[in-house]
């Protein structure tokens, strides 16, 4: 009888934790790593031969946005076919619980433009068989995952369980109101949620709003709720709080709560900032950095965007482009009234300005003439006209060839599609110089992940398979063994997730098997698996031989298993 589940033999083992490397066999049983050294093939119940390959710990994916997406998916794609094995979920301040039933529509309605997950989807595809955190974290617990989630404590549902989104919004909380949060953040800490998380940006330079256009209602927090909801995070003497705004605002959270903080983002000189105007440049971002977990004390990570940006977007649904507010505008309300707004030439001839003044497509870096137009969609009037005439062309190609304004070429070819026109970006690529300063600063966390949200525009959660193949491979930023600590155990440690993204005896068996010669992403591509007959935008992955979780295999070859040995995991109890 073998005594090994899982033998992996020959393979070349990173542990996560900058140990050089070295060959050795892993044993695997009962879910967990029990044995690293030379074993014998034949006490392994199952073998693999891992000559030439990398064996590593899974990643841990810090960023996503997986809150509904993991009832319908259990392995959290795109993360799951790049190699993660963790993902932590209730980023930004969003989610869905706790929250009442009459609230749900609301609740959906934030995330589908915020984050720019389906509607339609969401309603099809949830369960909504809870109303409090703790019935969340349940839910999430009976569900089958094929990779392990913890989950922050979101402040947004917090302030519409007590509040209402839109009165808070109005109207600042009372004592009494905040006091009641404060305590829903401690029992939601308590259950197992990791801290707390939101969004404070502001309505200045946002693309993260609301479904109306307004800003989320934790970007309209003032100091003193800020401050209560860390004093309380700080009151457990755990937990770790994720936002996104300005680095000054981590430090003072950080002060007020005694407890790390996860910022967003870190950003490279030039890079585009999904997340509205950067602030500072990426050199003086890291001085700051060093100077607040050096010299003052206070432990403030950063979560660092490590892929080159590139999206598909619609005009249908695009709300990266909220950030200026004639766009804002123009893209808030139904299909019809879309077109018609962007059809209108007292708007466009602000666009043109703003487009003329600032660069680029939104004044947010995308050359407008070099974006091309990828699909036009079969079920338009006048589809098979249009396609022959536009499709493949860039809007500059289009401009000239009409003699239009590339703004006017650009709208007009929306428009006449319905808006159901596919515009592709070309990449925007980071300077390899750049992307090794903001990687390996002294408390960069690679990412920005997002997986789950943006579904029809970004790839952004192909960006472990990017640092492997890209930026470790091609460009040498880092060594293997650095990356894999950055991408696997120093993001848990950060996050407090204990046990995990790290190769040893006793740990669970959250293991990759890869080529490091081939490893990869694959094209993106649009994929028709979302409830409601909802599309997205994918990157799947190639030169995984295996992805682990808790012992099982999830992929081989990228191909799925179909096994879900992913587990609910709990702050403060793991």
């Amino acid at each position: 009888m073998a005594t090994y589940d899982l033998v992996i033999k020959g393979g070349t083992v990173i542990d996560g934790l900058q140990t050089p490397r070295y060959r050795a066999d892993v044993a695997i049983a009962d879910g967990k790593v029990v044995r690293i050294g030379a074993v014998d093939a034949s006490e392994g119940a199952e073998v693999v031969d891992a000559t030439g390959r990398i064996v590593a710990p899974g990643f841990v994916d810090l960023h996503t946005h997986y809150d509904s997406q993991l009832f319908w998916d259990p392995w959290c794609t795109m993360s799951g076919w790049h190699g993660v094995t963790s993902v932590v979920i209730g980023n930004c301040g969003f989610g869905f619980a706790p929250c009442k039933p009459e609230d749900r529509d609301r609740a959906m309605l934030s995330l589908a433009r915020n984050e720019a997950v389906p509607l339609a989807t969401m309603r099809a595809g949830m369960p909504w068989d809870w109303v409090t955190f703790e019935e969340y974290l349940a839910s999430v617990d009976r569900v089958p995952k094929g990779v392990n989630v913890m989950s922050f404590v979101p402040l947004a549902p917090l302030y519409g369980y007590v509040v209402g989104i839109d009165e808070a919004k109005k109207n600042r909380v009372t004592d009494e109101q905040l006091a009641r949060m404060c305590d829903l953040l401690i029992e939601g800490m308590r259950v197992g949620g990791c801290g707390f998380s939101a969004q404070i940006i502001g309505e200045i330079g946002n693309v993260q709003l609301d479904h109306d256009g307004t800003p989320m209602v934790t970007d309209m927090m003032t100091e003193r709720e800020v401050q209560a909801f860390c004093r309380a995070m700080g009151s457990l003497g755990r937990g770790v709080a994720q936002m996104t705004g300005p680095l000054e605002t981590a430090a003072y959270m950080a002060a007020e709560s005694g407890r790390p903080i996860i910022w967003n983002a870190l950003l490279a000189d030039g890079a585009l900032n999904q997340h509205g105007g950067q602030q500072l440049t990426h050199k003086t971002a890291l001085r700051r950095l060093e100077e607040l977990n050096q010299d003052e004390g206070l432990r403030v990570f950063a979560q660092a965007l490590t892929t080159n940006f590139a999206s598909e977007f619609t005009l249908e649904e695009y709300n990266l482009a909220d950030a200026i507010p004639v766009w804002r505008e123009a893209l808030i309300g139904t299909v019809a009234e879309k077109q018609v707004k962007l059809a209108d030439p007292v708007r466009r001839a602000e666009m043109k300005e703003i487009h003329e003044a600032r660069g680029g497509l939104f004044g947010a870096g995308y050359p407008l003439g070099e974006i091309k137009v990828h699909w036009i969609s079969s079920d338009v009037g006048r589809a098979r006209e249009l396609k022959d005439t536009y499709e493949g062309f860039t809007i500059g190609e289009i401009a000239q060839r009409e003699g239009k304004h590339e703004i006017d070429a650009f709208l007009d070819v929306a428009v006449a599609g319905e808006l159901r026109v596919g515009f592709a970006t070309p990449l925007l690529i980071t300077p390899a110089d750049s992307m090794k300063e903001i990687a390996n600063g002294m408390v960069s966390l690679p990412g920005v992940s997002d997986g789950g949200a943006h579904t029809k525009f970004v790839t952004t959660a192909r960006y472990a398979t990017e640092m492997l193949a890209l930026w470790v491979r091609e460009h040498k930023i880092m060594s293997l063994e650095q990356a894999h600590w950055r991408l696997s155990a120093y993001p848990a440690q950060a996050a407090g997730l204990k046990g995990r993204g790290y190769l040893a005896e006793g740990v669970p068996a959250d293991v990759i098997i890869y080529d490091p010669e081939t490893v990869d992403s694959l094209p993106a591509e649009r994929a028709w698996d979302y409830p409601a007959g909802e599309w997205r935008l994918i990157q799947k992955a190639t030169g995984y031989d295996r992805i682990i979780v808790n012992g099982q295999t999830t992929f081989i070859d990228g191909e799925c298993t179909m096994a879900t040995p992913g587990r609910l995991l709990r702050h403060g109890t793991e």
